[in-house]
Protein backbone atom coordinates (compact mmCIF):
# COMPACT_ATOMS: atom_id res chain seq x y z
CA UNK A 1 0.00 0.00 0.00
CA UNK A 2 1.47 3.27 -0.94
CA UNK A 3 1.49 6.31 1.23
CA UNK A 4 -1.35 8.12 0.05
CA UNK A 5 -3.50 4.93 0.66
CA UNK A 6 -2.73 4.86 4.07
CA UNK A 7 -3.29 8.29 4.77
CA UNK A 8 -6.63 7.88 3.79
CA UNK A 9 -7.14 4.79 5.85
CA UNK A 10 -5.88 7.01 8.90
CA UNK A 11 -7.61 9.25 7.99
CA UNK A 12 -10.64 7.29 7.46
CA UNK A 13 -13.46 7.75 10.30
CA UNK A 14 -15.67 4.60 8.80
CA UNK A 15 -15.32 1.46 11.01
CA UNK A 16 -13.98 -1.35 8.57
CA UNK A 17 -13.38 0.23 4.69
CA UNK A 18 -13.45 3.77 3.20
CA UNK A 19 -15.96 5.46 1.30
CA UNK A 20 -15.56 7.29 -2.02
CA UNK A 21 -18.03 9.69 -2.57
CA UNK A 22 -21.25 8.21 -4.91
CA UNK A 23 -19.84 4.79 -4.70
CA UNK A 24 -20.65 1.97 -2.20
CA UNK A 25 -17.56 0.95 -0.23
CA UNK A 26 -18.28 -2.33 -0.94
CA UNK A 27 -17.32 -2.44 -4.08
CA UNK A 28 -13.94 -1.87 -3.79
CA UNK A 29 -11.20 -3.01 -2.06
CA UNK A 30 -9.18 -0.35 0.04
CA UNK A 31 -5.40 -2.59 0.10
CA UNK A 32 -5.28 -1.56 -3.75
CA UNK A 33 -6.54 1.80 -4.24
CA UNK A 34 -3.53 4.50 -4.27
CA UNK A 35 -5.80 7.51 -2.47
CA UNK A 36 -5.05 11.20 -1.55
CA UNK A 37 -7.28 13.57 0.09
CA UNK A 38 -7.68 17.01 0.83
CA UNK A 39 -3.66 17.30 -0.11
CA UNK A 40 -3.04 21.43 -1.63
CA UNK A 41 0.05 21.98 -3.54
CA UNK A 42 2.02 18.43 -2.50
CA UNK A 43 4.09 17.04 -5.20
CA UNK A 44 1.99 13.47 -5.39
CA UNK A 45 4.44 11.00 -6.95
CA UNK A 46 1.87 8.78 -5.53
CA UNK A 47 -1.01 9.71 -8.11
CA UNK A 48 -1.44 7.61 -10.64
CA UNK A 49 -4.81 7.50 -12.21
CA UNK A 50 -5.19 9.68 -15.29
CA UNK A 51 -7.11 12.55 -15.38
CA UNK A 52 -9.90 10.85 -17.64
CA UNK A 53 -10.54 8.23 -15.37
CA UNK A 54 -10.96 11.24 -12.92
CA UNK A 55 -12.92 12.95 -14.23
CA UNK A 56 -15.74 9.71 -15.35
CA UNK A 57 -15.23 8.83 -11.74
CA UNK A 58 -16.37 11.64 -10.20
CA UNK A 59 -18.89 12.55 -12.87
CA UNK A 60 -20.80 9.48 -11.78
CA UNK A 61 -24.00 10.31 -10.17
CA UNK A 62 -25.37 5.99 -9.62
CA UNK A 63 -25.77 5.28 -5.89
CA UNK A 64 -25.54 1.61 -6.18
CA UNK A 65 -22.94 0.85 -9.06
CA UNK A 66 -20.56 3.52 -10.37
CA UNK A 67 -20.41 3.72 -14.12
CA UNK A 68 -18.06 5.09 -16.61
CA UNK A 69 -19.87 6.01 -19.60
CA UNK A 70 -22.66 3.34 -19.41
CA UNK A 71 -20.38 0.67 -18.29
CA UNK A 72 -21.16 -0.57 -15.18
CA UNK A 73 -18.32 -1.60 -12.53
CA UNK A 74 -19.18 -5.48 -12.61
CA UNK A 75 -17.02 -4.71 -16.16
CA UNK A 76 -13.99 -2.99 -13.96
CA UNK A 77 -11.68 -4.22 -11.84
CA UNK A 78 -10.86 -2.35 -8.63
CA UNK A 79 -7.49 -3.30 -8.04
CA UNK A 80 -5.87 -1.39 -11.04
CA UNK A 81 -7.83 2.07 -9.83
CA UNK A 82 -5.86 4.72 -8.75
CA UNK A 83 -7.99 7.64 -7.86
CA UNK A 84 -7.13 11.03 -6.60
CA UNK A 85 -10.05 13.47 -4.48
CA UNK A 86 -10.09 16.56 -3.89
CA UNK A 87 -6.75 18.00 -5.42
CA UNK A 88 -6.61 21.74 -6.02
CA UNK A 89 -3.78 23.26 -8.18
CA UNK A 90 -3.00 20.23 -10.10
CA UNK A 91 -2.82 20.38 -13.94
CA UNK A 92 -6.41 19.74 -15.55
CA UNK A 93 -5.23 20.02 -19.06
CA UNK A 94 -5.88 16.06 -19.88
CA UNK A 95 -9.10 16.27 -17.76
CA UNK A 96 -10.60 19.13 -19.48
CA UNK A 97 -9.93 17.70 -23.10
CA UNK A 98 -11.23 14.25 -22.28
CA UNK A 99 -14.80 15.99 -20.78
CA UNK A 100 -14.81 18.38 -24.00
CA UNK A 101 -14.81 15.01 -26.25
CA UNK A 102 -17.34 13.03 -24.07
CA UNK A 103 -19.22 16.34 -24.48
CA UNK A 104 -19.26 16.44 -27.76
CA UNK A 105 -19.91 12.38 -28.80
CA UNK A 106 -23.28 13.35 -26.58
CA UNK A 107 -23.91 16.17 -28.71
CA UNK A 108 -23.07 14.17 -31.27
CA UNK A 109 -25.58 11.71 -30.16
CA UNK A 110 -28.46 14.19 -30.00
CA UNK A 111 -28.17 15.18 -33.93
CA UNK A 112 -28.62 11.36 -35.08
CA UNK A 113 -31.77 11.22 -33.72
CA UNK A 114 -30.59 8.60 -30.71
CA UNK A 115 -31.28 10.69 -27.96
CA UNK A 116 -34.92 11.43 -28.95
CA UNK A 117 -37.47 10.61 -26.77
CA UNK A 118 -39.55 7.80 -28.56
CA UNK A 119 -42.97 10.21 -29.57
CA UNK A 120 -40.08 12.32 -30.96
CA UNK A 121 -38.97 9.66 -33.17
CA UNK A 122 -42.06 8.68 -34.58
CA UNK A 123 -42.99 12.43 -35.72
CA UNK A 124 -39.36 12.81 -37.41
CA UNK A 125 -39.14 9.42 -39.20
CA UNK A 126 -43.37 10.26 -40.30
CA UNK A 127 -42.12 14.19 -41.31
CA UNK A 128 -46.08 14.56 -40.96
CA UNK A 129 -45.14 18.40 -40.96
CA UNK A 130 -44.34 17.77 -44.86
CA UNK A 131 -48.74 16.85 -44.92
CA UNK A 132 -49.25 20.63 -44.39
CA UNK A 133 -49.54 23.58 -45.94
CA UNK A 134 -50.95 27.20 -45.88
CA UNK A 135 -54.51 28.33 -47.69
CA UNK A 136 -55.59 31.82 -49.35
CA UNK A 137 -56.03 33.30 -45.49
CA UNK A 138 -52.72 31.83 -44.25
CA UNK A 139 -53.91 29.02 -41.87
CA UNK A 140 -52.53 25.69 -42.15
CA UNK A 141 -54.56 23.05 -43.47
CA UNK A 142 -53.88 19.58 -44.47
CA UNK A 143 -52.89 18.48 -48.19
CA UNK A 144 -55.66 16.31 -49.63
CA UNK A 145 -53.52 13.03 -50.60
CA UNK A 146 -55.69 11.18 -51.82
CA UNK A 147 -56.34 14.34 -54.72
CA UNK A 148 -52.60 15.05 -55.08
CA UNK A 149 -52.07 11.00 -55.93
CA UNK A 150 -55.04 11.07 -58.58
CA UNK A 151 -53.82 14.21 -60.07
CA UNK A 152 -50.03 12.34 -60.23
CA UNK A 153 -51.99 8.78 -61.66
CA UNK A 154 -53.78 11.21 -64.38
CA UNK A 155 -50.70 12.36 -65.43
CA UNK A 156 -48.85 9.15 -66.09
CA UNK A 157 -51.94 7.83 -67.73
CA UNK A 158 -52.24 10.75 -70.03
CA UNK A 159 -48.38 10.28 -71.05
CA UNK A 160 -48.23 6.59 -71.18
CA UNK A 161 -51.53 6.91 -73.88
CA UNK A 162 -50.92 10.03 -76.17
CA UNK A 163 -49.65 8.10 -78.70
CA UNK A 164 -50.25 5.18 -80.17
CA UNK A 165 -47.42 2.66 -79.17
CA UNK A 166 -46.91 -0.93 -80.36
CA UNK A 167 -46.09 -2.93 -76.84
CA UNK A 168 -44.75 -6.00 -76.34
CA UNK A 169 -47.03 -9.16 -75.22
CA UNK A 170 -44.66 -11.68 -74.39
CA UNK A 171 -41.52 -10.19 -72.13
CA UNK A 172 -38.82 -12.05 -70.29
CA UNK A 173 -37.18 -9.83 -67.41
CA UNK A 174 -34.63 -10.31 -64.84
CA UNK A 175 -34.81 -8.34 -62.05
CA UNK A 176 -31.14 -7.32 -61.08
CA UNK A 177 -30.88 -6.85 -56.47
CA UNK A 178 -28.26 -5.79 -54.97
CA UNK A 179 -27.85 -7.46 -51.12
CA UNK A 180 -23.70 -5.64 -50.88
CA UNK A 181 -23.30 -4.28 -47.68
CA UNK A 182 -24.43 -0.83 -49.35
CA UNK A 183 -28.01 -2.21 -48.54
CA UNK A 184 -27.51 -3.01 -44.77
CA UNK A 185 -27.74 1.51 -44.72
CA UNK A 186 -30.69 2.36 -42.46
CA UNK A 187 -31.70 5.49 -44.32
CA UNK A 188 -34.92 3.38 -45.36
CA UNK A 189 -36.22 2.17 -41.97
CA UNK A 190 -36.16 -0.73 -41.30
CA UNK A 191 -32.83 -0.98 -44.07
CA UNK A 192 -32.77 -1.04 -47.53
CA UNK A 193 -32.84 -4.55 -48.17
CA UNK A 194 -35.97 -4.86 -46.16
CA UNK A 195 -37.59 -2.06 -47.96
CA UNK A 196 -36.63 -3.45 -51.55
CA UNK A 197 -37.39 -6.92 -51.27
CA UNK A 198 -41.22 -5.73 -50.03
CA UNK A 199 -41.11 -3.75 -52.83
CA UNK A 200 -40.13 -6.90 -55.61
CA UNK A 201 -42.42 -8.67 -54.10
CA UNK A 202 -45.40 -6.28 -54.63
CA UNK A 203 -43.59 -5.18 -58.31
CA UNK A 204 -43.95 -9.16 -58.50
CA UNK A 205 -47.37 -9.66 -58.03
CA UNK A 206 -48.52 -6.53 -59.96
CA UNK A 207 -46.54 -7.29 -63.17
CA UNK A 208 -47.82 -10.90 -63.58
CA UNK A 209 -51.35 -9.52 -63.14
CA UNK A 210 -50.88 -7.28 -65.99
CA UNK A 211 -49.02 -9.03 -68.19
CA UNK A 212 -49.59 -12.99 -67.60
CA UNK A 213 -47.79 -14.59 -70.71
CA UNK A 214 -44.50 -13.25 -69.33
CA UNK A 215 -41.93 -14.43 -66.94
CA UNK A 216 -39.56 -13.06 -64.23
CA UNK A 217 -35.59 -14.21 -62.89
CA UNK A 218 -34.28 -13.02 -60.08
CA UNK A 219 -30.53 -12.33 -59.56
CA UNK A 220 -28.95 -11.33 -56.70
CA UNK A 221 -25.51 -9.33 -56.36
CA UNK A 222 -23.22 -9.99 -52.88
CA UNK A 223 -19.50 -10.84 -52.07
CA UNK A 224 -18.73 -8.86 -55.98
CA UNK A 225 -20.38 -11.86 -57.20
CA UNK A 226 -23.73 -12.48 -59.26
CA UNK A 227 -25.81 -15.38 -57.97
CA UNK A 228 -28.84 -16.53 -60.21
CA UNK A 229 -31.60 -17.16 -57.61
CA UNK A 230 -34.71 -18.23 -59.59
CA UNK A 231 -34.73 -18.99 -63.29
CA UNK A 232 -37.44 -17.57 -65.78
CA UNK A 233 -40.83 -18.59 -64.89
CA UNK A 234 -44.20 -17.38 -64.36
CA UNK A 235 -45.31 -18.21 -60.60
CA UNK A 236 -45.19 -15.48 -58.47
CA UNK A 237 -45.18 -17.49 -55.03
CA UNK A 238 -42.22 -19.45 -56.17
CA UNK A 239 -40.20 -16.42 -56.97
CA UNK A 240 -41.22 -14.80 -53.74
CA UNK A 241 -40.36 -17.51 -51.80
CA UNK A 242 -37.16 -18.05 -53.06
CA UNK A 243 -36.32 -13.68 -52.66
CA UNK A 244 -37.34 -14.53 -48.99
CA UNK A 245 -35.60 -17.15 -48.11
CA UNK A 246 -32.38 -15.50 -49.45
CA UNK A 247 -32.27 -12.03 -47.44
CA UNK A 248 -29.15 -11.28 -46.42
CA UNK A 249 -25.86 -8.81 -47.23
CA UNK A 250 -22.26 -9.07 -47.52
CA UNK A 251 -19.35 -7.94 -49.88
CA UNK A 252 -19.28 -5.22 -52.36
CA UNK A 253 -21.30 -5.20 -55.61
CA UNK A 254 -20.31 -6.15 -59.27
CA UNK A 255 -23.13 -4.71 -61.54
CA UNK A 256 -20.55 -5.94 -64.75
CA UNK A 257 -20.81 -9.98 -63.14
CA UNK A 258 -24.88 -9.51 -62.80
CA UNK A 259 -24.83 -7.77 -66.51
CA UNK A 260 -22.45 -11.20 -68.22
CA UNK A 261 -25.27 -13.23 -66.10
CA UNK A 262 -28.44 -12.11 -67.87
CA UNK A 263 -26.90 -11.51 -70.94
CA UNK A 264 -26.09 -15.55 -71.07
CA UNK A 265 -29.67 -15.92 -69.88
CA UNK A 266 -31.49 -14.12 -71.76
CA UNK A 267 -29.68 -15.02 -75.18
CA UNK A 268 -31.25 -18.05 -75.49
CA UNK A 269 -34.39 -16.28 -75.51
CA UNK A 270 -37.13 -16.63 -79.01
CA UNK A 271 -37.02 -13.72 -80.98
CA UNK A 272 -40.49 -12.44 -80.73
CA UNK A 273 -39.64 -12.17 -76.89
CA UNK A 274 -38.88 -9.13 -75.22
CA UNK A 275 -35.52 -9.08 -73.32
CA UNK A 276 -35.45 -6.79 -70.32
CA UNK A 277 -33.71 -6.04 -66.83
CA UNK A 278 -33.99 -4.16 -63.51
CA UNK A 279 -31.72 -3.23 -61.59
CA UNK A 280 -32.32 -1.80 -57.92
CA UNK A 281 -29.41 -0.80 -57.08
CA UNK A 282 -28.13 0.39 -53.99
CA UNK A 283 -24.08 1.24 -53.82
CA UNK A 284 -22.22 4.10 -54.99
CA UNK A 285 -19.54 1.59 -56.69
CA UNK A 286 -19.26 -1.32 -58.70
CA UNK A 287 -16.52 -4.04 -58.29
CA UNK A 288 -15.91 -5.37 -61.82
CA UNK A 289 -13.20 -8.00 -63.10
CA UNK A 290 -13.32 -6.56 -66.43
CA UNK A 291 -13.82 -3.93 -68.73
CA UNK A 292 -17.69 -3.09 -68.06
CA UNK A 293 -18.08 -0.72 -71.05
CA UNK A 294 -18.15 -3.75 -72.90
CA UNK A 295 -20.57 -5.81 -71.21
CA UNK A 296 -22.69 -2.55 -71.86
CA UNK A 297 -22.26 -3.02 -75.75
CA UNK A 298 -22.90 -6.77 -75.50
CA UNK A 299 -26.09 -6.11 -73.94
CA UNK A 300 -26.90 -3.53 -76.45
CA UNK A 301 -25.73 -5.94 -79.03
CA UNK A 302 -28.42 -8.35 -77.58
CA UNK A 303 -31.39 -6.15 -77.70
CA UNK A 304 -31.53 -6.20 -73.93
CA UNK A 305 -33.40 -3.24 -72.46
CA UNK A 306 -31.84 -2.38 -68.98
CA UNK A 307 -32.87 0.19 -66.30
CA UNK A 308 -32.01 0.83 -63.26
CA UNK A 309 -33.35 2.36 -60.00
CA UNK A 310 -30.66 3.71 -57.44
CA UNK A 311 -31.28 4.19 -53.68
CA UNK A 312 -28.63 6.21 -52.93
CA UNK A 313 -27.06 9.04 -55.38
CA UNK A 314 -26.56 8.86 -59.29
CA UNK A 315 -23.54 6.95 -61.10
CA UNK A 316 -22.67 7.60 -64.33
CA UNK A 317 -22.30 3.97 -65.19
CA UNK A 318 -25.78 3.44 -64.37
CA UNK A 319 -26.78 6.38 -66.31
CA UNK A 320 -24.73 5.32 -69.35
CA UNK A 321 -25.80 1.76 -69.65
CA UNK A 322 -29.53 3.45 -69.75
CA UNK A 323 -29.11 5.50 -72.02
CA UNK A 324 -27.07 2.82 -74.51
CA UNK A 325 -29.79 0.12 -74.16
CA UNK A 326 -32.80 2.67 -74.32
CA UNK A 327 -33.79 1.86 -70.07
CA UNK A 328 -34.70 4.14 -67.82
CA UNK A 329 -32.96 5.91 -64.62
CA UNK A 330 -33.99 7.26 -61.58
CA UNK A 331 -32.96 7.57 -57.84
CA UNK A 332 -35.49 6.60 -55.11
CA UNK A 333 -36.01 9.81 -52.68
CA UNK A 334 -38.05 8.19 -50.51
CA UNK A 335 -39.88 4.58 -49.84
CA UNK A 336 -42.87 6.13 -51.62
CA UNK A 337 -40.89 7.20 -53.95
CA UNK A 338 -39.04 3.67 -54.49
CA UNK A 339 -42.57 2.27 -54.99
CA UNK A 340 -44.29 4.44 -57.36
CA UNK A 341 -40.52 3.77 -59.76
CA UNK A 342 -40.56 0.28 -58.78
CA UNK A 343 -44.29 0.12 -60.50
CA UNK A 344 -43.91 2.12 -63.46
CA UNK A 345 -41.72 -0.94 -65.14
CA UNK A 346 -44.91 -3.23 -64.92
CA UNK A 347 -46.82 -2.01 -67.80
CA UNK A 348 -44.58 -3.09 -71.02
CA UNK A 349 -42.48 -0.56 -72.06
CA UNK A 350 -42.55 0.50 -75.99
CA UNK A 351 -41.15 -2.48 -78.22
CA UNK A 352 -37.61 -2.14 -80.03
CA UNK A 353 -37.63 -1.31 -83.51
CA UNK A 354 -36.24 -5.08 -84.45
CA UNK A 355 -38.73 -6.25 -82.44
CA UNK A 356 -41.66 -4.31 -83.71
CA UNK A 357 -42.59 -7.22 -86.81
CA UNK A 358 -45.53 -8.82 -86.00
CA UNK A 359 -44.71 -12.69 -85.30
CA UNK A 360 -47.46 -15.66 -85.23
CA UNK A 361 -46.52 -17.82 -82.17
CA UNK A 362 -47.71 -21.49 -81.83
CA UNK A 363 -49.46 -21.94 -78.45
CA UNK A 364 -51.20 -24.52 -76.67
CA UNK A 365 -54.24 -24.15 -74.34
CA UNK A 366 -54.09 -27.44 -72.06
CA UNK A 367 -56.82 -29.41 -70.00
CA UNK A 368 -56.46 -29.58 -66.11
CA UNK A 369 -56.62 -33.06 -65.27
CA UNK A 370 -58.94 -34.95 -63.25
CA UNK A 371 -58.75 -35.43 -59.52
CA UNK A 372 -57.74 -38.28 -57.92
CA UNK A 373 -55.49 -39.19 -60.93
CA UNK A 374 -51.43 -39.54 -60.08
CA UNK A 375 -48.79 -38.39 -62.67
CA UNK A 376 -45.30 -37.68 -62.83
CA UNK A 377 -44.81 -33.88 -63.06
CA UNK A 378 -42.67 -32.56 -65.97
CA UNK A 379 -41.90 -29.67 -63.64
CA UNK A 380 -40.56 -30.61 -60.73
CA UNK A 381 -40.26 -34.48 -61.66
CA UNK A 382 -42.04 -36.06 -58.64
CA UNK A 383 -45.28 -37.65 -59.00
CA UNK A 384 -48.43 -35.80 -57.89
CA UNK A 385 -52.18 -36.26 -57.44
CA UNK A 386 -54.63 -34.44 -59.03
CA UNK A 387 -54.46 -31.29 -60.09
CA UNK A 388 -52.51 -29.53 -62.94
CA UNK A 389 -52.26 -29.69 -66.57
CA UNK A 390 -52.01 -31.55 -70.21
CA UNK A 391 -49.63 -30.69 -72.68
CA UNK A 392 -52.01 -30.82 -75.69
CA UNK A 393 -49.29 -31.99 -77.73
CA UNK A 394 -46.99 -34.44 -75.91
CA UNK A 395 -49.59 -35.06 -72.70
CA UNK A 396 -47.04 -34.68 -70.28
CA UNK A 397 -48.50 -33.02 -66.61
CA UNK A 398 -47.72 -29.32 -65.37
CA UNK A 399 -48.64 -27.54 -62.45
CA UNK A 400 -48.91 -24.14 -63.48
CA UNK A 401 -49.98 -21.73 -66.16
CA UNK A 402 -48.72 -20.16 -68.30
CA UNK A 403 -45.24 -21.68 -68.85
CA UNK A 404 -43.55 -23.93 -71.53
CA UNK A 405 -44.00 -27.53 -71.74
CA UNK A 406 -40.65 -29.20 -70.67
CA UNK A 407 -41.00 -31.89 -73.07
CA UNK A 408 -41.92 -30.59 -76.18
CA UNK A 409 -41.36 -26.52 -75.59
CA UNK A 410 -44.42 -25.72 -76.68
CA UNK A 411 -46.24 -22.19 -75.09
CA UNK A 412 -49.14 -23.31 -72.67
CA UNK A 413 -51.51 -20.62 -71.88
CA UNK A 414 -55.54 -20.33 -71.04
CA UNK A 415 -57.85 -18.32 -72.59
CA UNK A 416 -57.95 -16.04 -69.61
CA UNK A 417 -54.52 -14.90 -69.70
CA UNK A 418 -54.69 -14.07 -73.45
CA UNK A 419 -57.63 -12.14 -72.85
CA UNK A 420 -56.05 -9.85 -70.23
CA UNK A 421 -53.06 -9.11 -72.52
CA UNK A 422 -55.26 -7.19 -74.59
CA UNK A 423 -55.97 -4.33 -72.82
CA UNK A 424 -52.24 -2.54 -73.19
CA UNK A 425 -53.28 -3.15 -77.08
CA UNK A 426 -57.24 -1.02 -77.08
CA UNK A 427 -56.40 1.08 -73.99
CA UNK A 428 -59.56 3.16 -72.24
CA UNK A 429 -59.13 6.50 -73.04
CA UNK A 430 -58.51 8.79 -69.91
CA UNK A 431 -61.80 10.32 -68.50
CA UNK A 432 -62.07 14.06 -68.66
CA UNK A 433 -61.81 15.93 -65.17
CA UNK A 434 -65.14 17.91 -64.56
CA UNK A 435 -64.11 21.72 -64.88
CA UNK A 436 -65.38 24.00 -61.97
CA UNK A 437 -68.10 25.89 -64.27
CA UNK A 438 -69.10 22.96 -64.59
CA UNK A 439 -69.47 22.25 -61.06
CA UNK A 440 -71.30 24.79 -59.82
CA UNK A 441 -74.36 24.27 -61.62
CA UNK A 442 -75.31 21.17 -59.33
CA UNK A 443 -78.44 20.44 -61.83
CA UNK A 444 -76.65 19.10 -64.58
CA UNK A 445 -74.49 16.62 -62.57
CA UNK A 446 -75.73 13.14 -61.48
CA UNK A 447 -75.67 12.99 -57.43
CA UNK A 448 -73.74 9.54 -57.19
CA UNK A 449 -70.97 7.59 -59.28
CA UNK A 450 -71.87 5.00 -62.22
CA UNK A 451 -69.38 2.87 -60.94
CA UNK A 452 -69.95 2.19 -57.04
CA UNK A 453 -73.23 4.57 -56.41
CA UNK A 454 -71.17 6.31 -53.56
CA UNK A 455 -71.95 9.86 -53.84
CA UNK A 456 -70.08 12.24 -55.59
CA UNK A 457 -71.31 15.21 -53.02
CA UNK A 458 -69.18 16.26 -50.16
CA UNK A 459 -70.33 17.58 -46.83
CA UNK A 460 -72.75 20.78 -47.49
CA UNK A 461 -74.32 19.03 -50.71
CA UNK A 462 -70.74 20.61 -52.00
CA UNK A 463 -69.92 19.09 -55.62
CA UNK A 464 -66.41 16.67 -55.41
CA UNK A 465 -64.24 16.10 -57.43
CA UNK A 466 -65.28 13.97 -60.49
CA UNK A 467 -64.64 12.86 -63.96
CA UNK A 468 -66.38 11.93 -66.79
CA UNK A 469 -66.07 9.17 -69.74
CA UNK A 470 -65.46 10.62 -73.42
CA UNK A 471 -67.69 7.99 -75.07
CA UNK A 472 -71.09 7.54 -72.66
CA UNK A 473 -70.58 10.49 -70.09
CA UNK A 474 -71.25 9.01 -67.12
CA UNK A 475 -69.97 10.37 -64.33
CA UNK A 476 -66.89 8.68 -62.21
CA UNK A 477 -65.29 9.26 -58.43
CA UNK A 478 -61.76 9.26 -58.16
CA UNK A 479 -61.54 5.67 -56.83
CA UNK A 480 -63.47 4.24 -59.64
CA UNK A 481 -61.40 6.19 -62.30
CA UNK A 482 -58.09 4.62 -61.25
CA UNK A 483 -59.95 1.27 -60.74
CA UNK A 484 -61.25 1.30 -63.77
CA UNK A 485 -57.96 1.58 -65.16
CA UNK A 486 -55.43 -0.31 -63.75
CA UNK A 487 -57.43 -3.30 -63.13
CA UNK A 488 -61.11 -3.68 -64.40
CA UNK A 489 -60.03 -2.26 -67.78
CA UNK A 490 -63.29 -1.57 -69.37
CA UNK A 491 -66.15 1.11 -68.93
CA UNK A 492 -69.26 0.63 -67.33
CA UNK A 493 -70.81 3.28 -68.48
CA UNK A 494 -70.06 2.02 -71.97
CA UNK A 495 -70.37 -1.73 -71.83
CA UNK A 496 -74.17 -1.18 -70.39
CA UNK A 497 -74.75 1.21 -73.49
CA UNK A 498 -73.35 -1.62 -75.76
CA UNK A 499 -75.98 -4.36 -73.69
CA UNK A 500 -78.70 -2.42 -74.18
CA UNK A 501 -78.33 -1.69 -78.18
CA UNK A 502 -77.81 -5.35 -78.24
CA UNK A 503 -81.02 -5.97 -76.31
CA UNK A 504 -82.74 -3.60 -77.92
CA UNK A 505 -81.37 -5.29 -82.11
CA UNK A 506 -82.28 -8.54 -80.22
CA UNK A 507 -86.18 -7.56 -79.44
CA UNK A 508 -86.58 -5.56 -82.94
Amino acid sequence: MTASSSSLLGSSRIGSRPTIPGLYSDSLNPTSISFSSNLRGLSLKSHQMTASSSSLWGSSRIASRPTIAGLHSDSLNPRSISFSSNLRGLPLKEMNNEEKRFNQEEEDEEENGRGREAWERTYADERSWESLQEDESGLLRPIDNKTLSHAQYRRRLRTATAARIQKGLIRYLYIIIDFSRAAAEMDYKPSRMVVVARQVEAFIREFFDQNPLSQIGLVILKDGVAHCLTDLGGSPEAHIKALMGKLGTSGDASLQNGLDLVCDLLNQIPSYGHREVLILYSALSTCDPGDILETIQKCKAFKIRCSVIGLSAELYICKHLCQETGGMYFVALDELHLKELVLEHAPPPPAIAEFAVANLIKMGFPQRTAEGVISICSCHKEAKVGGGYTCPRCKARICELPTECCICGLTLVSSPHLARSYHHLFPIRPFDDISPSVLKDLHKLPNNCFGCQLSLLNPGNLPGSQVACPNCKQHFCLDCDIYIHESLHNCPGCESLRNSKTISDMEG
